[in-house]
C-alpha cells in the first residue's frame, strides 16, 4: 500500500476524504447535493485553411485560469465547493473559474468554433472532450503543444492510454476520466431491470425513454445490439444505416421521449424519462440529487461504448502553465483517487486504487473506476471515423434529432 503523500496539502485532502468518505454514496445517506436546449453542430471539414500560432502565455503574472467540464463530473462537497480544486489553489495560489459550460461535444464545438478559427481566446485555458473531439481539434490545429516538463505526473498516466492513434505520445491531450455508455433505469417503476437495448422499446415505455446526442454511444449500442463490431473496420454505411432507422423509428413513434447530452438527468429525476442509454458514472451522481438509491446502470449483454474525456489547452488560452499546473496535480494518485470516488468514473492514473484503499476499501473492485477484464470485454471502443464518415453519419444523425 502506497503511503501518504509528502505534501502537507494532498495529505490533508486524503486525510479529509478518508474521514468523510467523500463519494456519492455517502451523500445519499445524508442531504442531497444541490436544461440546455439540445442545440445542433455544423460539421466542420477537417483541415485547416491557415496555421495558428498560440498565444502568448501569460501565466508568470496572471495567476488564474478556466476549466470547462461537463456535469457531475469533480468532486462537491455539500455546500457545492469543490475539495480537490480548493486543495489546488491553496497549494498554487492559482485561482481556477471552473465552469460547467459542456453539454455534449458538438454543442460545446458550436459555441467556440468560430474563435478557434481565429485563433482566438474561447473563455477556457483547458477543456475536457472525448477522444473523436479532442481529434479534430488536434487535426485543425486548434490545441497547443503540452510541455511535459510542467506535468511531470504524467509519468502516471495508464500505459494503455500513452499512445491514442490521434494523439501519439499524448503531445496535445491527456485523458480527464473514461466511461462507458450502457442503460439506466428506475428501479421503482421497472424492478426488473435491462439487459438490452430493446428492452426500451417495450410498449409501457412509450414516451418514457431518453437516449444520448453522443452519437458514438446512442448508434454504437443500437449496431451492437444488431451484431456490429463498432470497433472493427469491417462495417460502413450499411450498417450505420440500420441503427439510423431503427433509432429513427423509435422516435417518431413517440417511443423515445428526448436525445439530450447531461441534461438527461433532469428527466430521469422529473419522472419524464424512466429508462435511457446514459452515462456510466452520471448515475451515481443523479440518486446523489434526489436522495435516493432510485436508479440502476448496467452494460447492455451486446455491449456498452468505452470513451475517454480528455484535457487540452486550446490555442488562443493565455495561461497555458497554469492549465499544465493543473493537470499534473489531477495526476496526483490520491487526487486521482479523490475525484473518482465520488464521479464513479474509470480513472486515468496509476496509483490512484492503491490510494482509494485509504479513502473507500469499497470502491477498490468497484468495476464503473477500476474495471477488470471480465467488464473490459463487454466495452467498445467506436472505431475512429474518415472527415467524409463524420460529416456523412453525422448528418444523419443530426437528422434524427430535429424530430426528437
Amino acid at each position: 500500500m502506497r503511503s501518504l503523500p509528502e505534501d502537507p496539502i494532498i495529505r490533508e485532502l486524503v486525510a479529509q476524504a478518508r474521514a468523510s468518505i467523500l463519494t456519492r454514496r455517502t451523500i445519499l445517506s445524508g442531504a442531497a447535493a444541490g436544461s440546455a436546449a439540445l442545440a445542433l453542430a455544423a460539421c466542420s471539414p477537417l483541415g485547416s485553411t491557415k496555421t495558428l500560432s498560440p498565444a502568448k502565455d501569460h501565466s508568470a503574472t496572471v495567476k488564474s485560469l478556466t476549466w470547462a467540464n461537463w456535469p457531475l463530473y469533480l468532486d462537491q462537497a455539500d455546500d457545492k465547493s469543490y475539495p480537490t480544486l480548493a486543495a489546488f489553489e491553496k497549494q498554487t495560489g492559482l485561482k481556477v473559474k471552473y465552469d460547467i459550460a459542456v453539454e455534449d461535444n458538438d454543442t460545446y464545438y458550436a459555441k467556440v468554433k468560430d474563435q478557434l478559427a481565429l485563433g482566438q481566446d474561447i473563455g477556457a485555458d483547458t477543456v475536457c472532450l472525448t477522444d473523436w473531439m479532442v481529434s479534430r481539434w488536434i487535426t485543425l490545429g486548434y490545441t497547443q503543444k503540452l510541455d511535459h516538463a510542467n506535468i511531470p505526473n504524467i509519468k502516471n498516466l495508464s500505459a494503455s492510454l500513452k499512445n491514442p492513434d490521434f494523439d501519439p505520445g499524448r503531445n496535445h491531450s491527456v485523458p480527464w476520466q473514461s466511461g462507458f455508455a450502457g442503460l439506466c433505469w428506475n428501479k421503482e417503476k421497472l424492478p426488473g431491470g435491462l439487459k438490452q437495448v430493446s428492452d426500451l422499446w417495450a410498449p409501457e415505455l412509450k414516451g418514457k425513454v431518453g437516449a444520448l446526442s453522443e452519437m458514438r454511444d446512442t448508434i454504437g449500442l443500437i449496431m451492437l445490439e444488431q451484431g456490429v463490431d463498432i470497433s472493427g473496420k469491417a462495417w460502413g454505411d450499411k450498417e450505420f444505416t440500420a441503427a439510423i432507422d431503427e433509432l429513427r423509428k423509435h422516435v417518431d413513434d413517440g417511443q423515445i421521449r428526448n436525445i439530450k447530452g447531461n441534461s438527461y438527468a433532469d428527466d430521469l429525476k422529473s419522472g419524464d424519462t424512466v429508462a435511457a442509454i446514459v452515462w456510466s458514472g452520471d448515475v451515481e451522481g443523479i440518486n446523489a440529487d434526489i436522495g435516493s438509491d432510485k436508479f440502476a446502470f448496467a452494460l447492455p449483454e451486446t455491449g456498452g461504448t468505452l470513451w475517454s474525456d480528455n484535457f487540452l489547452i486550446p490555442i488562443g488560452s493565455k495561461e497555458k502553465a497554469n492549465a499544465e499546473k493543473l493537470i499534473n496535480y489531477y495526476y496526483e494518485p490520491e487526487v486521482a483517487a479523490t475525484v473518482a470516488a465520488y464521479v464513479n468514473y474509470i480513472t486515468p492514473v496509476e496509483g490512484a486504487k492503491e490510494a482509494m484503499a485509504k479513502i473507500d476499501k469499497s470502491l477498490v473492485d468497484d468495476q464503473l473506476i477500476f474495471p477488470n477484464e471480465d467488464t473490459l470485454k463487454h466495452a467498445h471502443l467506436f472505431r475512429t471515423l474518415s472527415a467524409a464518415e463524420q460529416n456523412k453519419y453525422n448528418s444523419q444523425f443530426q437528422g434524427v434529432l430535429l424530430g426528437a
